[in-house]
């Protein structure tokens, strides 16, 4: 067969392929042409799943009628002139495709007037770029398309349609999505002529917090930490769930750049990272994101519907996520209550150039670092006496070894209390039943106690100072050839982590010195586990990757245990410890370790001032 040209309509049909999928494609498409008019406001009337109408109107810029014909012309635009302009677009349109390749598989209206027109001008398409003849419309500034009877002359790919609740259904999960990307602007969208969400423009930071809360629910924001990061010419912006807050799929994950909702491995790598060690297994983190950056060092033009991004600069990105939100979850304290919210910004990583942040930035799938550490119990106190030296005592015992003692609660008044408040009782020798400033919390303390453990256990092997304890009698383990063979190889890394483990025949090891945070556990069982955890994983060159996990199982096996009697001593200086841990929200596993009672729910349970 010879070569020939396609038609016009034929070739625009292609393109709708690539760009209009079903309804949502289309509502995509055009919003972000409203968004570049910069509109104010955006209505958005839905009929029959989008099959019918898609009908968006806009108060923007508007079109002049001598370009209107181009706008239905492919590889027409007014965004880009030069391929320096395509290497630096900010604008969320650029190739000029949509309307012509939404009018091939549509019937498409377009109506349009400028701040200076004496009146609108209408035209409609079919996909073919001819016989354009604009007539004159009553309609006020700015743009309304209406595309109706989506692929009524392309009846295959009608049929690939959803039902009309589904396809809506993804219609509003976009239109509510776009909306956290701009919230200067109003949105209002309608089905079969009812109103389904109506957001007015959120000009400060009350009212975006409404709009996100309006969109991802109430507890989203009362569960979430603000944040706000600077640096290397990169900003991170916006709201991340706390680890207990999350769901269990990852269908409340928001993330923008420049403005541009996008999907990216890149980014769900670093988020992932950051929340490895704080979320329960089988959980996804909850976020609405917002990454500014250069344009210049994103290409926005490496998807068809620009649902992905390539960074120019990927390690320093991955980097820099990482390290805001690992930062962010792990200066959470007590005092930052479920429904306070954190605006941080670390000023010194603001100043940093950023050459000096890559080669200080965690690096993706290795042991991860933190910034700031608690080094023991601080002697400068304001508990009693007795406290206070037990918590002395307590800085060279674990897990908590204070002698039991008579219960004896502090007398200071509520505001002088420290954020967890003191020990009142040691409930079922599970939970600590604390008083504090605003009412009561429950803490289980081994999970607290794991976790501050597994935090001071991070430091030391970061620092390469693990503290090791020689045993007073060595232990002989008997193992098979291969777990043998496989401490034998892995002596220096146990020998990081605090252990001192040697060969000593085909299918024995003998354990002489043990991490001296561990106090008295079973250590047989942890060397036991710990080389089932290096089996499982690989050899030497994948442990660096599971040394969180490792330590983990270290200050699991080391914290103090359930069923174990507490003393008021032994409890307020756990509390203590607490207030100056990271990530103390959860434990290893990702459970919670605490929860807090106001004194307002106590007076609710028991209709106190009703």
């Amino acid at each position: 067969m010879r070569i020939h040209a396609l038609p016009t309509q034929l070739v625009n049909q292609i393109a709708a392929g690539e760009v209009v999928e079903r309804p949502s494609s289309v509502v995509k498409e055009l919003v972000e042409n409203c968004f570049d008019a910069g509109a104010g406001q955006i209505t958005i009337e839905i009929e029959q799943g989008g099959t019918r109408l898609i009908k968006i109107r806009d108060d923007g810029c508007g079109i002049v009628k001598e370009d209107l014909p181009l706008a239905l012309s492919r590889h027409a635009t007014s965004k880009i002139a030069s391929l320096q302009d395509l290497e630096q677009v900010s604008s969320m349109g650029f190739r000029g495709e949509a309307l012509p390749s939404i009018s091939s598989v549509a019937r498409l209206t377009l109506i349009s007037r400028t701040a200076d027109s004496q009146c609108a001008w209408r035209v409609t398409a079919d996909g073919s770029e001819q016989d354009f003849d604009p007539q004159p419309d009553p309609h006020p500034q700015g743009t309304t398309v209406d595309v109706r009877d989506l692929f009524y002359n392309t009846p295959a790919r009608r049929k690939f349609l959803k039902a009309e609740k589904t396809e809506f259904a993804h219609i509003e999960t976009l239109i509510k999505r776009m909306a956290l990307s701009q919230f200067e602007i109003g949105f209002s969208l309608l089905h079969n002529q009812k109103e389904i969400l109506n957001l007015k423009p959120a000009t400060n930071e009350v009212s975006q917090e409404q709009r996100v809360a309006s969109i991802c629910g109430p507890t989203f924001i009362e569960s979430s930490v603000k944040i706000d990061f600077s640096a290397s010419g990169l900003q991170l912006s916006g709201w991340v769930g706390l680890p207990t807050f999350s769901r269990s799929q990852q269908d409340m994950q928001f993330f923008y750049v420049n403005g541009r909702l996008i999907r990216d491995k890149l980014v769900a790598h670093a988020i992932k990272q950051a929340y490895q060690d704080v979320l329960y297994h089988g959980r996804h983190p909850v976020f609405v994101l917002y990454l500014t950056l250069d344009p210049t060092l994103v290409d926005v033009n490496a998807h068809p519907a620009k649902l992905e991004v390539r960074f120019r600069e990927g390690r320093l990105v991955h980097d820099f996520l990482f390290s805001a939100l690992h930062r962010s979850l792990a200066n959470l304290r007590p005092e930052h209550t479920v429904a306070a919210a954190v605006n941080w910004v670390d000023e010194s990583v603001v100043e940093a150039t950023e050459s000096e942040f890559v080669a200080t930035a965690p690096q993706p799938k290795v042991f991860d670092t933190t910034s700031s550490f608690y080094s023991g119990p601080t002697h400068q106190t304001s508990l009693p006496l007795s406290i206070a030296e037990s918590i002395t005592a307590y800085a060279s015992l674990s897990p908590y070894g204070v002698a039991e003692q008579k219960p004896r609660l502090p007398e200071v008044s509520l505001q002088d209390m420290p954020p967890l408040g003191y020990a009142i009782a040691h409930i079922h020798n599970i939970y600590i039943l604390a008083e504090t400033p605003k009412g009561v919390i429950l803490v289980d303390a081994h999970a607290a106690h794991e976790r501050v453990t597994y935090e001071r256990l991070k430091k030391q092997y970061q620092q390469g100072s693990v503290p090791s304890q020689p045993l007073l009698l060595p232990i002989k383990i008997t193992v098979s050839a291969a777990e043998a063979d496989l401490a034998e190889q892995e002596y220096d890394y146990f020998s990081s982590l605090g252990f001192e483990l040697n060969r000593s025949g085909p299918e024995t090891i003998i354990l002489r010195s043990t991490p001296a945070l561990l106090g008295n556990v079973d250590k047989e069982l942890l060397i036991r586990d710990v080389l089932a955890d290096i089996n499982e994983h690989g050899m030497s060159q994948r442990i660096q990757e599971q040394s969180n996990r490792l330590l983990a199982t270290i200050a699991c096996h080391g914290s103090v245990r359930a069923k174990r009697r507490l003393s008021i001593d032994e409890m307020n200086a756990l509390l203590r410890d607490m207030e100056q841990t990271e990530r103390i929200g959860q434990c290893n596993h990702g459970r919670p370790t605490w929860i807090e009672l106001s004194t307002q729910e106590l007076d609710k349970f028991f209709l106190r001032g009703q």
